[in-house]
């Protein structure tokens, strides 16, 4: 993931746009540059199916949006744009409606690979955390049950759960470890 397309010269955001509403492959882009994204495994897309499955009553109930993989995020920092693809991305502002990304998630869920970890952990946590709007940031393993939850009002640092329950807060949902990860335990 995350490997840098063949010497182009820098895209404006519209032709990223543009060019990405065409595309079959995804691709993240950063300051006009862009990096084509990776598949999934099938324990990624079972974890990733289990988390919206269990966010999504309560997201309608809330008139927020849902989005599994295929919407953009959008960032602005030190003037440079920033478009990545979360996992699971959750908006509840209605004034955030882009048809193509989201500026003002409250949540922000990756799914860990091998692939991505480092990514996901460092460069992509430290980015997320400059959307004023963010409240929680999730990281679930895909190899063993544990989800790591970074919270706004915990200055960032980590709730870690193996077992038992945990709290969306930005959805006031109580869910547990066992329901994210039972398809791939079976």
């Amino acid at each position: 993931m995350n490997t840098p397309s063949a010497h182009h010269p820098k895209l404006t955001v519209q032709d990223y746009l543009t060019g990405e509403a065409h595309s079959e492959l995804r691709h993240e882009y950063i300051d006009g540059q862009v990096y084509a994204m990776g598949g999934a495994s099938d324990r990624h897309g079972l974890i990733t199916n289990a988390l919206a499955f269990a966010l999504t009553s309560q997201a309608r109930e809330k008139k927020c949006q849902l989005f599994i993989a295929d919407m953009k995020v959008r960032l602005e920092i030190g003037g440079k744009d920033i478009f990545y693809y979360p996992d699971l991305l959750l908006s509840c502002d209605a004034t955030d409606r882009a048809s193509h990304y989201r500026q003002n998630p409250c949540l922000i869920i990756e799914v860990l690979s091998d692939g991505t970890e480092r990514i996901d952990r460092r460069e992509k946590m430290l980015a997320y955390q400059t959307l004023p709007s963010l409240q929680e940031y999730v990281l679930v393993a895909q190899d063993y049950a544990q989800i790591e939850i970074y919270r706004r009002r915990a200055d960032w640092l980590p709730e870690i759960h193996t077992e038992g329950e945990f709290t969306v807060e930005c959805l006031k949902l109580t869910t547990t470890v066992a329901e994210v990860y039972q398809d791939v335990e079976a």
